[in-house]
């Protein structure tokens, strides 16, 4: 079987989901687990997810997926429905839903449901991606109140900048959002605004890349804001060479070896979701020991340089990120950011669930 597996640590993610409990104790928290659980596999976080009032996701598609894997708690859909046949469903199945323009609310005002929604309206506070502009709002929000399909109205927003040092950006949602004076409970704190802004943290917290054991914030790592790592991406060498000073690694000889270098490769490449731009120098660790990447990264390998770590041998485990290196560095190496290294991960990487 080839060696690229993916280890999921619920008991990871049920302590990140503590962590977030312990930073905003008087809210309720909406555990983000869209994108198939940014990449983890939603299904397979069900067991883990039992202490989160709410999950969060983006459609209705993936709503019924967590149904269906036997997750109990209401479930928002953070785009609300796309069509009008989708409510009846969202009544049947208990979810609650966002809406974010005018025709959503013209779709619950002549729908006839089993039962009525409970609707989170969105406020465009500053994002300028999703939400009712603020002077639309109240008559909006007078509209749901007097639905017969609705049957309470809660408020939400989305931070821009939150992860950012200058905090004017979110100071003014912030004070957007409070000069409204709506009735109905409030979300207005991301991973970000949990740990950045604790006077966002309102009646419902909404943590998405903090479950999953990623700072949200520039420079620093998940371990350093209490946060544990749930997935670990890991591998093997399944080949050593040494090369002369002058030879070129990998395709296009992107890489000269400076001096006689020892050359490991591993079984892993951007068709596992590693990502294929990572440069020379990206951290790789090679039996704990961190080693750098060097050349291109394949479809299904990666080269290392295991020089300095003469005792490597065939079959030493391989971490990507995970356990021991934090995605964060990898995303930065690269380029990108945790979320995307998280989401990518592909199907045919093996996968192991520990701490069910």
């Amino acid at each position: 079987m080839r060696p690229a597996s993916a280890t999921i640590d619920l008991d990871a993610f049920r302590h990140n989901l503590a962590r977030v409990r312990a930073l905003a104790p008087r809210s309720r928290i909406v555990a983000v687990v869209k994108a198939n659980g940014y990449g983890h596999g939603a299904a397979r976080l069900v067991p883990a997810m039992a202490a989160a009032e709410m999950l969060g996701v983006a459609c209705l598609e993936e709503a019924l997926a967590l149904r269906d894997a036997g997750a109990q708690q209401p479930i928002l859909l953070m785009e609300g429905t796309f069509e009008p046949a989708e409510l009846a469903t969202c009544a049947a199945e208990g979810l609650e839903i966002a809406v974010h323009h005018a025709e959503q609310v013209r779709m619950l005002e002549v729908a006839r449901l089993p039962r009525p929604l409970v609707v989170w309206l969105k406020i465009d506070t500053g994002m300028h991606r999703l939400g009712v502009a603020p002077p639309e709002a109240r008559a909006l929000h007078a509209r749901l109140s007097a639905c017969r399909s609705v049957a309470g109205v809660r408020l939400m927003t989305h931070f821009a900048s939150a992860d950012l040092p200058d905090p004017q950006s979110t100071e003014a949602q912030l004070a957007c959002f409070a000069a409204l004076d709506l009735p109905g409970e409030r979300s207005l704190a991301n991973s970000a605004g949990v740990l950045a802004w604790p006077q966002a943290h309102a009646d419902w917290v909404r943590p998405g890349i903090m479950l999953y054991g990623v700072s949200p914030l520039p420079g620093t790592s998940g371990a350093a804001h209490g946060l544990r790592p749930v997935m670990t991406l890991a591998t093997r060498l399944i080949a050593l060479r040494d090369i002369p000073a002058g030879e070129a690694v990998g395709y296009a000889g992107a890489w000269t070896a400076p001096r006689p270098t020892r050359v490991g490769t591993a079984a892993i490449g951007y068709g596992d979701g590693y990502p294929r731009h990572a440069p020379s120098g990206t951290p790789v660790l090679v039996d704990g020991h961190e080693v750098p990447l060097i050349g291109r990264v394949s479809m299904d390998m990666i080269t290392v340089d295991l020089t300095d770590r003469p005792e490597a041998k065939l079959g030493d485990p391989v971490i990507l990120w995970g356990d021991g290196l934090p995605a964060e560095r990898i995303a930065a190496a690269a380029g990108t950011i945790a979320y995307e290294l998280l989401c990518g991960v592909t199907g045919r990487v093996h996968t192991r669930v520990v701490g069910a």
